[in-house]
């Protein structure tokens, strides 16, 4: 077991307590076209075969095996041609011995039909053949065909409860004539940042004010975790403000509110002063991202709001985010996995790491020759260095009990959301 400071609670610890409190959302049943990025909740099962018939993988001609079955360069097979078959034809022609079809690729193989010849393998190929072809080299016996049903039959699943719905699988289950989609109703979350310093990003500044980036960070990072942004606001440190927007939550019965600082131990901890009966405020043995806060929130109609509480450091924010809300976004939604897949890369430098907590280091992931890992910033993990984040396309993990990287090493690695831009 890793080492652990002392009063520290484990990652695992802090996370278990937040999926503990996770109930998926209630579904909804969302047009193919309309459910892009959304969860499967109800198996999606096949309404058609694929492929739907018989039908031709080649541009060519559809023949009676027996007809061609010893045809080659010094033995040419010359065939009657009866009949052409475009794509989307319902033609289903006869063909004697001694005769083919023309036939495009996708189209209905004709029931006599139980090979097709390439036009590459004729004579002429496919301008000169309305009358007939002459067939250079034998197919194998159903060569070409695509069978009905080979992929999958009507009936058959196409998705699982759990399935994320990305481009691949909606093109998926849209082949197999699938309409609608019972999926997860999106989690609505509220972002809140904390802090008298902070004003609207472009305003001008005086001493001790800085541009506030944490809701539009966190904002966008409940979005690509399938969420749906209630709204986005920051408040000051007096403790008014963070009533009201608590309250407005409440009322809009969101599923979750995120803040951003107020959270540790100082003087003026808006989040920890204001909600310390509604929320559990602990140390977690990571860096960045110690301080954390948790709870649950009893809303309108029994339903009920999870509470997180995050450092107010941009990367402090965007670590907790991954390690702990984007788990229990996707928990709610029904996910089947909820954490990303972890490689193990070489790093590329060395760099140092804090004593006695697993430390969550942004990073690059270079893929010119063999892939490796390195600090996405000189400065390492430094919860401050909000500009660097913009570098990182992943993140690298290090055990509490590693005093330090050294180059060769291997790292487990978390690719982020554009990992490869």
């Amino acid at each position: 077991m890793a080492a652990r400071m002392s009063g520290h609670r484990t990652v695992e610890e802090h996370l278990g307590d937040v999926l503990a409190a996770v109930h998926p959302l209630p579904v909804e049943t969302r047009a193919v076209a309309d459910a892009r990025g959304m969860t499967v909740r109800e198996t999606a099962r096949a309404t058609v075969d694929i492929p739907v018939f018989d039908n031709s993988a080649m541009d060519g001609f559809a023949v009676r095996h027996a007809d061609v079955a010893d045809a080659s360069a010094d033995h040419p097979v010359t065939l009657r041609v009866v009949a052409d078959i475009p794509a989307g034809s319902d033609a289903d022609p006869i063909l004697a011995p001694g005769e083919a079809a023309r036939i495009m690729t996708g189209s209905p193989v004709p029931a006599d039909a139980d090979a097709i010849v390439p036009f590459e393998d004729t004579v002429g190929g496919l301008a000169d053949s309305l009358t007939q072809t002459t067939v250079l080299r034998a197919p194998r016996p159903a060569a070409h065909i695509r069978r009905a049903g080979e992929d999958l039959r009507a009936g058959d699943p196409v998705l699982g409860p759990g399935t994320l719905l990305g481009p691949l699988q909606l093109g998926a289950i849209a082949a197999a004539g699938i309409t609608d989609v019972v999926v997860s109703r999106r989690p609505r979350v509220a972002i809140v940042s904390t802090g008298s310093e902070l004003v609207e990003a472009g305003a001008p500044l005086r001493r001790g004010q800085i541009p506030e980036s944490n809701s539009v960070l966190l904002a966008a990072m409940a979005e690509a975790a399938g969420a749906e942004v209630d709204g986005r606001t920051s408040v000051d440190d007096e403790g008014g403000a963070l009533r009201d927007v608590v309250d407005a939550c409440a009322a809009a019965s969101v599923d979750v509110i995120v803040f951003s600082g107020g959270v540790s131990a100082g003087a003026f901890e808006v989040v920890r002063n204001e909600l310390s009966a509604t929320m559990t405020f602990s140390r977690v043995g990571m860096q960045p991202g110690k301080p954390q806060g948790f709870g649950v929130l009893p809303v309108a109609d029994g339903h009920s709001a999870l509470l997180f509480g995050l450092p107010g450091n941009p990367v402090s924010a965007a670590i907790s985010f991954e390690v702990f809300v984007r788990p229990a976004l996707l928990a709610l939604q029904g996910r089947t996995a909820i954490h990303r897949p972890v490689l193990r890369l070489p790093a590329s430098v060395a760099w140092r790491t804090p004593p006695g907590r697993r430390q969550y280091l942004p990073a690059v992931v270079d893929t010119d020759a063999a892939w490796s890992v390195r600090p996405a910033t000189a400065g390492g993990s430094g919860s401050h260095l909000a500009g660097g984040l913009g570098q990182a396309r992943a993140v690298a993990i290090v055990p509490a009990e590693v005093d330090a990287v050294a180059v060769g090493d291997e790292v487990d690695v978390w690719l982020l959301e554009g990992w490869d831009a």
